[in-house]
């Protein structure tokens, strides 16, 4: 390990000074071990002023079977004696352990800028795991058998990853999760489990929540779904609580504008559901209020990564969850890792003008994104829109905001039924009319009206017959 020539004037993430060897002394040469490596400099004050230390003649010896005795695994360190100033300072240093964390008389330690702290369990866990470039996820499940799992979900998965594959996947469910080692020796995975759950489970819950004020809620929902079924139905929930304008032009194709852009949104529920803290006791909170809509999630930025390298790029995508990020993947829901907070801020610069909020909150990670002001589209009268050949009832020609009349209301409505459809579609390919009649709580005429208006839009389509085909979503 390199070090300088001189005494260095201060106390770093990577040197700290003593007047003398001591039990502290190996505290931090076990948290530089676990952090990145480091020296302890014997024989300076905590001032940076050279005191000098008196060795005997096995000092240096007996420090490091001190080092070594305290440790486990045991660290070995590299001691030099020098000579600064006219007085003898001793340099120990450790370099980067390859097997943590190492522990100090039962108690890990890791470094922080220039002083030590003592790691919590979760973050004596996270070390192992990156150790041997593995995560949570990845490990057997000890109290799920495969049971636990819905083969129909799986075969989804493969659905949606072969209309993004040059090759498609041709496997059936079980050989496809062994594929992935999701399946390994007949068990699953912990990710397995959360990514494919046949029935509601604790383990993923979301809550969300529309607030008039901080304190008032005026509408609440939970989703104990599976992962990617979790997405979409946050989503939902969002969509159903925004406001969405929309513009008539006398063309084919309306114009819809959203007061967040969606591809933002998604990027933040998708954040949240493949990088959260599975281990951790808390939940995924969504909060959506006049102005603005706030995502937390349980589960701190890694370690080495702050806020300000977030913003800059200037770091290294390292999942929490590596199984679960490369399913998304596959499936064609992540495009590519890291660059999604640099499309979320791009997107909401463009919409409100406004930076989106990212925050540390104890063990958890906050995104706080704000609406867009819509402007006001004036109207336009009977007579210019009989100049453009348009014919106008007594509804206005530009729906300025979805509340603001019957039809605007009805227009919503419908929208909201058309995603609700869509996303059970997605969830389910061989959907019947009649059970998301009952799911959506609509007629089934209704629903059928509905269907037969997303097919002509090639927003959905039928694959084979009525018995036995299927439904696929184009967009």
């Amino acid at each position: 390990m390199k070090r300088p020539n001189k005494a260095s004037r201060r106390e770093t993430e990577r040197v700290e000074f003593k007047r003398s060897f001591d039990r502290e002394a190996i505290e931090t040469l076990c948290a530089f071990a676990n952090t990145g490596g480091g020296t302890v400099r014997v024989g300076v004050d905590n001032a940076g002023r050279v005191a000098g230390v008196s060795l005997g003649r096995e000092s240096t010896r007996e420090w490091a079977n001190q080092i070594k005795l305290s440790t486990s695994p045991a660290i070995v360190p590299d001691i030099e004696v020098r000579t600064v100033r006219g007085r003898t300072v001793v340099d120990i240093s450790v370099p980067e352990f390859p097997i943590k964390p190492v522990a100090c008389r039962g108690r890990y330690y890791k470094r922080v800028g220039n002083a030590n702290h003592v790691m919590t369990i979760r973050e004596a866990a996270d070390c192992h795991l990156r150790t041997f470039s593995r995560s949570w996820d990845y490990y057997l499940d000890e109290r799920h058998g495969l049971d636990a799992i819905s083969v129909p979900k799986v075969q989804a998965f493969i659905d949606s990853a072969n209309r993004h594959r040059d090759t498609p996947i041709a496997d059936p469910p079980l050989a496809v999760l062994s594929k992935f080692e999701l399946l390994r020796e007949g068990r699953i995975t912990n990710g397995c489990r959360l990514l494919f759950v046949a029935q509601p489970t604790a383990d993923t819950t979301i809550e969300m929540g529309r607030f008039e004020t901080e304190t008032l809620v005026k509408d609440s929902a939970r989703s104990q779904s599976d992962l990617f079924t979790q997405v979409e139905e946050v989503l939902a929930f969002i969509r159903k609580h925004i406001s969405k304008r929309i513009t008539i032009t006398g063309q084919p194709q309306r114009l819809e504008e959203w007061e967040y852009p969606q591809d933002a949104l998604r990027e933040v529920v998708l954040n949240a559901v493949v990088h959260r803290d599975y281990t951790c006791a808390s939940d995924t909170i969504v909060k959506i209020f006049n102005d603005r809509i706030s995502v937390y999630n349980p589960g701190a930025l890694p370690p080495g990564l702050t806020i300000q390298r977030l913003l800059s790029g200037s770091y290294v995508s390292t999942p929490r969850n590596r199984q679960i990020a490369e399913m998304f993947k596959e499936a064609g829901w992540i495009e590519k890792y890291g660059s999604g907070i640099k499309r979320v801020r791009e997107a909401l610069r463009a919409s409100s003008g406004r930076e989106p909020v990212f925050e540390e909150l104890g063990e958890g990670f906050m995104v706080t994104v704000f609406a867009a002001t819509p402007q006001k589209t004036p109207h336009m009268s009977t007579q210019d829109s009989r100049h453009q050949g348009v014919q106008l009832s007594s509804t206005t020609h530009v729906v300025d905001n979805v509340a603001d009349n019957v039809v605007d209301s009805v227009v919503e409505l419908s929208d909201r039924l058309d995603d609700q459809i869509v996303s059970l579609i997605h969830r389910n390919q061989r959907v019947s009319a009649s059970a998301i009649a009952k799911a959506t709580g609509v007629t089934p005429r209704t629903i059928q009206r509905r269907m037969t208006s997303l097919q002509e839009r090639n927003v959905i389509r039928r694959i084979g017959p009525d018995k036995g085909g299927h439904w696929e979503t184009v967009r």
